[in-house]
């Protein structure tokens, strides 16, 4: 049965791949708003400031970070996120907070307990920047990172620039939307797990739609991209975050990551995270890999030592781009045939599914097509919502 699933699948794909059905390309040089200091020095004239940043958070070759202090601004603090400042945790590591060796900068962690700065964290500080590169998923935490900081700064009566940067899965919208009572970090908001929206205007979504605490409203100010909309195909100059190393895995992240609340891997501890997947026992697979300890990538990742069976993605992100759709296959192929054998679902599935209602479905039987018809009246609300905080032209 997955054969045959995974087989009319890679059919689909190519169809829709050779039909024509494809993005611009990054034609244009695309500017983020780090880039355009011109605009935001001036507002951090006199102030404090404070930063949100990780290794994405670049001008160039140079660290914005280190930008900033050589344009003598007065820099005092940095936040850290999910997988450090540096960027050398692996993906639910906590990282505690410690003095920068390089600036001699307070770097505060705002990961694991510590998710929302205090009070005394935000202490003499006049003005905050968020410089950090998103993927485009809900349960990417950067954009819960972003919610925290929105309400801790408007409870301070901080401002808060948002740097925007492109979308690198911008260019559709897909997936079940999130329910009441499943929030989490690794989903926070009533949208879909493909939002198709840039860091900035998510920010603008927040402060629109009154999700922050009390409905309180942050004092944000969005440094805007240049040469990019929601058409546009914008390969990341650094990686954002350990185990999504190139564009491939950024392109397969939103499908694979459910296999995070399942008893699959999906090549943590190997050369190819989030391009491939496997398990011990899934004998249907054709591909093998043996996951193993990675110093700040993967520290003893799932099944480490042990030979996986299964799938190696790596050749199919044309495909996924051209699909322009979250897949469903492989994740109701592998539990076609392990559930029999194994517990194949964990608690944490229905946090990254934003619900119940998916795990059921797969457990129910339903087919692929027959789930995502379940999606279309909810993601229809969303896109109008969506509209109204886009800050570059929609995808067609």
């Amino acid at each position: 049965m997955f054969k045959l699933i995974h087989q009319s699948a890679i059919l689909v794909l190519l169809l829709l791949f050779t039909s024509g059905q494809k993005l611009n390309a990054q034609e244009n040089h695309v500017i983020t708003g780090t880039q355009q200091t011109q605009l935001y020095l001036p507002m951090l004239k006199g102030k404090k400031v404070a930063i949100v940043a990780n290794p994405t958070s670049r001008i160039g070759k140079q660290h914005l970070v280190d930008s900033l202090l050589k344009m003598n601004v007065d820099l005092i603090k940095i936040f850290s996120p999910e997988h450090g400042f540096r960027g050398d945790a692996e993906a639910g590591e906590q990282v505690g907070s410690f003095v920068d060796e390089k600036t001699g900068i307070p770097v505060i962690s705002i990961y694991g307990d510590h998710k929302k700065p205090t009070p005394d964290d935000l202490k003499n500080v006049g003005i905050l920047i968020f410089d950090l590169q998103d993927v485009g998923a809900r349960f990417y935490t950067y954009i819960s990172s972003l919610h925290y900081l929105m309400e801790a700064c408007a409870e301070n009566n901080i401002p808060v620039i948002v740097l925007d940067r492109p979308n690198p899965n911008g260019f559709y919208v897909d997936g079940p939307v999130l329910k009441k009572g499943f929030e989490s970090f690794v989903g926070m908001h009533p949208v879909p797990v493909v939002h198709g929206m840039t860091i900035g205007e998510y920010a603008q979504m927040i402060n629109g739609e009154g999700w922050l605490k009390d409905k309180i409203k942050s004092k944000l100010t969005v440094i805007t991209c240049q040469n990019y909309d929601h058409n546009t195909l914008y390969e990341l100059p650094v990686k954002p975050s350990p185990n999504l190393p190139n564009m491939v895995s950024v392109y397969l992240y939103p499908s694979l990551c459910f296999f995070e609340g399942t008893i699959m891997s999906v090549g943590r501890g190997t050369d190819y995270p989030f391009q491939c997947y496997g398990h011990p026992d899934f004998v249907l697979g054709s591909y093998i890999f043996t996951p193993k300890s990675i110093p700040g990538v993967s520290l003893h990742p799932k099944y480490e030592g042990e030979n996986c069976f299964g799938a190696n993605l790596s050749f199919t992100s044309e495909l996924v781009v051209a699909q322009k759709q979250i897949y469903l296959g492989w994740l109701i192929g592998t539990w076609q045939e392990l559930h029999l054998k194994k517990n194949y679902f964990i608690p944490f599935f229905d946090k990254l599914a934003g619900s119940d209602l998916l795990r059921k479905q797969i457990e129910a039987g339903k087919n692929e097509e027959e789930i995502r018809q379940s999606w279309q009246e909810d993601l229809l609300k969303f896109k109008e919502t969506r509209k109204k905080y886009l800050l570059y032209a929609d995808f067609e």
